[in-house]
This record gives C-alpha cells, sequence and structure tokens, in this order.
C-alpha cells in the first residue's frame, strides 16, 4: 500500500489536491485521461458527523490516502467495477469503481469526445469498509462495455 500522507492541516491538504490532481495531467491505466474539479475536494475528504449524508466535517483518514487515488489509477492489477446508479437502481458501465489496496476505491464517471475518445471525471475515493463486498460482486467494468454504452 502507499504510504499515509501527513501534511499539518486541512489547507495543505486542499492545496496538495489541487497541484497533484487539479493542475496534473492524470491518466488511469487504460491511458484514459481523468479530470478532477476543484469542487470534488469537500465530497472525497469530508464525513458525515450526524448520518445524514451531509459532509460537514474534513476527515484527516480520508485525506491521507490521497495519493492512493493516482496509485489505483495506475495500478495495472486493479480490479475495475461496474458503478451502481442509485436513482435508476441499476449497474452503469460509464462509471467505475477501482479497487487496488485493501477496501480504498475510486469512483470515475466516464465520457466521450466527439472524436470518440474516452476521458474521465473523478467523482469520490473512500475506504469502503462496509460496502467492499457489495461492490466485489458488482459487474466488471472493461473498456469495451463502457464505449458501448456511450456509443463509441
Amino acid at each position: 500500500m502507499p504510504p499515509f500522507l501527513n501534511l499539518p492541516d486541512e489547507a495543505a491538504y486542499r492545496a496538495h489536491y489541487e497541484a497533484t490532481y487539479v493542475r496534473s495531467r492524470i491518466t488511469t491505466h487504460h491511458g484514459i485521461p481523468v479530470f478532477f474539479h476543484k469542487d470534488k475536494f469537500g465530497h472525497a475528504f469530508y464525513e458525515a458527523t450526524n448520518r445524514d449524508g451531509v459532509k460537514n466535517q474534513f476527515s484527516m483518514p480520508r485525506a491521507q490516502r490521497m495519493n492512493w487515488i493516482g496509485a489505483t489509477l495506475n495500478a495495472a492489477a486493479a480490479d475495475w467495477y461496474q458503478g451502481w446508479i442509485k436513482p435508476r437502481k441499476r449497474y452503469d458501465p460509464s462509471r467505475s469503481v477501482a479497487v487496488a489496496f485493501g477496501d480504498f476505491v475510486v469512483v470515475l464517471r466516464f465520457s466521450a469526445k466527439q472524436n470518440g475518445e474516452l476521458r474521465a471525471n473523478f467523482v469520490t475515493c473512500y475506504d469502503a469498509d462496509n460496502s467492499i463486498g457489495k461492490i466485489r460482486q458488482s459487474p466488471t467494468w472493461t473498456l469495451q462495455d463502457c464505449r458501448n454504452a456511450l456509443g463509441v
């Protein structure tokens, strides 16, 4: 497993996220570019203290795994699963959940440019200790299934 990232405070983690992911070129091991947006920091590195779904507190355990995102996306041996779309109650081959290090997951949403090239957007990452069993029972994500779902 990659080492934990130990920075002094939330501001340092935010700056690291922006420098490492938002302003850098990141690709999956498939060669697909992954785009990270500044506003995803809160979704990925905050957690709900009231268990009501409202992420209201910075999570040091989540932030310490920040460098695991790139390591997961670049791990050739990572397991890739289709993402679950809760409102539609179905799996979606244009979404993926990548798992390479224990229960840590990275969630991506794929799209295609007009020329057919794929790209991905970072959705979130977390330690899926409560849901990893369900994730590992999901259909396998494949590049071909993703292309078919996107019509390219």
